[in-house]
Parts: C-alpha cells; structure tokens; sequence
C-alpha cells in the first residue's frame, strides 16, 4: 500500500470536514428554510460541488480529445447493477437531452437520486462492492476507506429534504459554477480551521501562562514567608545575644541587605509576570474583537442568503402568474371552440333547411306539370266540343270563353309559381352564400385554433396574443349575431314567400308603417305576415290564421281589422 504524504494527508483532512460542514449546514438551513429546495438554493449548490470532489478524489486521470478529465459517470452506473431500483434513474439520465460529458450524467444522477430520497442507498450499496469500485479508483481514494462510510451515514439525514431539481443538459456540462462555488467553500474552509488554530493557539497559550504565574506567586508566597521566618529568628538572636550587638548588627545588616536584593528581586519578576499577563489579555481582547467581527461577516452572509431566497419567491409568484394566464387562455381556446360547435349546429341546421327548400321545388314543378296536363285536356275538350257540337256554337263559345279565362288564371298561376321559383332560387343561393361564409369563417377559427397553439409555447408575447385572441372571439362574436339575424330573415322571408307577400326587408324600415315612431333597441321590428310590412310591438301584437299557415301568426291592426271584416262578410 502506497504511504500518503503530508499534502494527502491534509487534502484527504480537508474533503471529508468540507463533506461534513455541507452536509450539516445543507440540512439545517433546509430544515429553518420551511419550503421545498429548488436548483438555485446556495447550500444545495454547495452540496453537490463538495460531493463531486469528495467521489473524484483519487480518481484515476482519463485524456480524451478534449484533454485530461477524471469521469464519475462509471462508478455510479454500477448501482444500475446492483440495485433494480435505480434503473429508472440511469435511464433517466441517459434520455436526457443536451448532456454531452460523463461528469453532466453523473451531476445528473446525483440530483435524481436526492430527489427520489435513495441517495445514501445507492451509494450504500456502491461502496461496500470494494471489488468493483478498485477500478476507478486508488487504493487510498476515500471511497475506498472507512471515510466514504461515515459520509454515507450522514447522507441518511437528507431524507427529510424535499427537493425540486431543474435538471439541464447544458447547465450540468458546464464547470465554471462548480468550480466559483468549490472556491468559496475552500475559503469558507481554510478560514474556520484558521479561526479554530488561532483559539487553540490562544487557550494553549493563555493555559500555560496562567499555570506560570500561578506556579512563580506560590514561589513567591513561599519565599515571603522563609524571609518572615528568617527575620523572627534574626530578631530572637539580637534578643539573646545583646552582649554581641556590634557583630550581630553587622551579620544583620548583611542578611538584611540580602533579603532587600531578594525582595526586589522578586518584585521584578511579579512586575514582569503582570505586563506578561497585561499582553495576553490585551492579545485575547484582539482575539475576541475578530471573532466578533467573524459572527458580523457571518450575519451579513446570512442577509445575503435570506434575500435570495425573497428573489426566489418573487420569481416563484412570477411563475404562478404565467401559468395562471396559461389557464385562462386554456379556457378561452375551450370557449372558441364550443362556438365552433354551435357555429357547426348553424350549418347542418341551414342545411337542412336547403334541404326542404329543394323538396319544396320539386312540389312546385309537379303541379306546374299538373296544370300543363289540364292544359293540354283542356284543349283536347275544345276540340270535341267544335266537332261533336257544332250545332251548339252559342254555348260552345261561352264555354270556350270560360276555358279561355281558365287558361289564362292557369297561365297567371304559373307565372305565379316561376316567380316564386325564381325566388326560392334567389334565397337558395343566398343561403348557400352564407353557408360557404360559414364555412370560411369555420376554417378561419381552426386556423385561430393552430395559431393559438403555435404561440403557447411562446411565452415572451402572452399578453399580446391574448388581446389578438380576444379581438378574434369579439369579431366572431359579433359575426355569428349577423348570421343568426340572416338566418331570422331567411326564415321569416321562407314564411312570406309560402304566402305569397312582399317581404320587406328589415333595412328598409327605420320607422314604423302605422305608427311611425323610430326603432331602437327597446322598440324593435317585427313584419306583419300578410302584408308583409314592418311594425312595431305595439301596432302588430294581434294573431290570425291565414291561408298560408292554419297556425294563429303575427298581423298587423290594419290586416287585423280588414281579415275580420272579411270574416264576417263571408261566414262560410
């Protein structure tokens, strides 16, 4: 086995306190977060950048066209192997679109396994198949070592995250975020150990130089009370010995001058001890002021993440906005299309009614060839007379007359049923012009249809095609109000024409007939079926049958008066 050197040593160090640090920050500022982490949350950010480093590490170098990359794709494709469950997520990745590199599927499959809370599982299950993980990695690689356990074991503490990951082919090829937020982890890193050395420094330092003045005040204390004891005693010998006093004085002052050198001596090194203590308190007080100054650079830290995560919310609201919009314009697209239907109702109805105005024709050209048949009896009948009957010539030509008049009402009668022919031709076409405007205009609202369509996926000019879809159902609208007025006309002209009046048109009249007060919305036009002409409510709420329709239907108060003068002339 390959013996590590100090800068291995310190790097290994490194890595597994930098995947402890994010980790714990990752699930307590999710836990005080409260919501579900989305891609642009910084501790996440950071999570996933020390766990790329932390599986790369001693990961063996592979050049490629491009140059030299160490792949992480291989390693976690075994899990494929060795767990059913993660298939989903490495086919996942695999239909990804835009993912170019290895390192892309892997920042891929970390994200998909963290949001299916089986992250620690599969890796779990990777790291304890040492034989198979020996081919991409070293022998002294951390996930190889009882280090890449203990991660695995916190990793089980991100089970209580909710993520919703925005995973990107092109975002996750690309390095250049990883590698700004690796550098401000490592900074983050190598000023918490700074900070940490520094106090271990400080409370060494501080412990030992207390210990010292401790130990030299005891020795002091000590030395005090031998030079008390030993001035008692000088003291006891000049009492005893007054007889001696030049001698003793002298060995007094001697031992007197001894004690004041030890005395002074002594207080310079409790002097000294005191500005030795004086500097460590004043070096702890520097101390103090920079971690007080490390916890401000902390909060402000703080501020900066919580006024992020307000940004996130605003787009969040963004968000429901746009998609709120798309709903109403969902249900806009729905609206236009129940008026197609109904637009589509129009249409069979109309041609229904083509239908029986062609049935019509043909009754009218059966009894235009009925009268031609009695015409032609008729003449036959003539001819016998003059040649059976000549005798009878008187009666004979009044009875010639009389077929003359016949003929002539029969000719008037078909002159009659040409014209109304004619007419049903005239309208017969008019209805088939309007069909064919429906059937534009329906093609038009699938056009709107494929247009609406088109230009939701384009979310930049939502407002704007929401006023155009706007003005389009406005036009149809107001377009289906005209057709369904054609279609009273027609119906009421259907009417007219069956009774065999002239059926004014409704811009003919703006007053009305008897009356002649002015039409409005309030006041509105309604045609006398006998005349034909146009009253208002007031001056046509009378009904009537007629020949026409043996229905009571809507006369005027002047065919009203003039139908029942003829009703009681002729009871019968």
């Amino acid at each position: 086995m390959k013996r590590l050197n100090i800068t291995d040593l310190k790097t290994r160090a490194n890595l597994l306190n930098m995947a402890k640090l994010s980790i714990k920050g990752l699930i307590e500022s999710a836990l005080s977060f409260g919501r579900t982490l989305d891609s642009d949350y910084p501790p996440l950010q950071q999570f996933f950048v020390v766990m790329e480093h932390f599986s790369l590490h001693l990961s063996p170098v592979k050049k490629s066209f491009l140059g030299f990359n160490k792949s992480l794709w291989g390693p976690l494709e075994l899990v494929e192997k060795l767990c059913p469950e993660a298939a989903e997520i490495s086919a996942s990745v695999r239909d990804l679109p835009g993912l170019k590199t290895p390192l892309g599927r892997a920042r891929a499959w970390l994200r998909l396994a963290l949001m299916q809370k089986r992250l620690a599982d599969y890796l779990r299950l990777l790291i304890t198949r040492k034989d198979l993980l020996s081919d991409f990695y070293e022998n002294s690689a951390l996930m190889l070592e009882e280090e890449g356990a203990v991660i695995v074991g916190l990793l089980v503490g991100l089970n209580v995250i909710d993520a919703n990951l925005c995973v990107k082919g092109e975002d996750l090829d690309t390095q250049v975020a990883a590698a700004v937020t690796h550098y401000q982890i490592a900074s983050i890193l190598d000023q918490k150990n700074y900070v940490e050395e520094l106090n271990r420094q400080l409370n060494t330092n501080l412990h030992r130089d207390i210990s010292l003045t401790a130990a030299k005040t005891e020795a002091l204390v000590k030395l005090m009370h031998i030079m008390a004891d030993i001035f008692f005693l000088l003291m006891f010998f000049i009492q005893v010995t007054q007889g001696d006093v030049s001698v003793e004085r002298d060995t007094y002052k001697q031992s007197r001058q001894g004690l004041d050198e030890m005395y002074n001596e002594a207080q310079r090194q409790l002097k000294e001890e005191c500005q030795l203590r004086q500097d460590v308190e004043n070096e702890l007080v520097v101390q103090v002021s920079m971690k007080q100054e490390m916890e401000l650079a902390m909060k402000l830290l703080e501020k900066d993440i919580h006024e992020k995560q307000d940004t996130l919310i605003g787009l969040r609201q963004q968000l429901d906005e746009v998609k709120a919009i798309n709903v109403e314009m969902y249900q806009k697209m729905q609206s236009s299309d129940e008026e197609m239907k109904k637009k589509n109702d129009v249409i069979s109805r109309l041609e229904e009614k083509t239908n029986q105005i062609t049935a019509t024709m043909k009754q009218l050209e059966q009894r235009l060839q009925e009268a031609e048949r009695h015409r032609t009896s008729a003449e036959e009948g003539t001819r016998r007379f003059k040649l059976d009957f000549a005798n009878k010539a008187d009666s004979l030509q009044r009875q010639i007359e009389h077929r003359e008049k016949q003929l002539q009402q029969l000719e008037t009668d078909l002159k009659i049923e040409r014209e109304w022919r004619q007419t049903l031709q005239n309208d017969l076409e008019r209805e088939r012009d309007t069909v064919a405007q429906l059937s534009t205009e329906a093609l038009q609202i699938n056009g709107l249809k494929k247009e609406f369509h088109r230009l939701q996926d384009e979310n930049i000019q939502l407002k704007s095609i929401c006023e155009d879809q706007e003005q389009a159902l406005e036009e149809l609208g107001s377009k289906l109000s005209e057709s369904k007025m054609k279609i009273e006309d027609i119906k009421e002209a259907n009417k007219a024409l069956q009774g065999g009046q002239v059926w004014l048109k409704d811009k003919e009249a703006s007053h009305c007939k008897l009356c002649e007060k002015e039409f409005s919305i309030s006041r509105r036009k309604h045609h006398c079926r006998n005349c034909g002409e146009i009253f208002c409510n007031s001056c046509s709420d009378n009904e009537l049958p007629l020949p026409a329709s043996p229905k009571p239907v809507r006369v005027c108060d002047t065919c009203h008066a003039l139908l029942l003068q003829r009703c009681s002339s002729n009871p019968t």
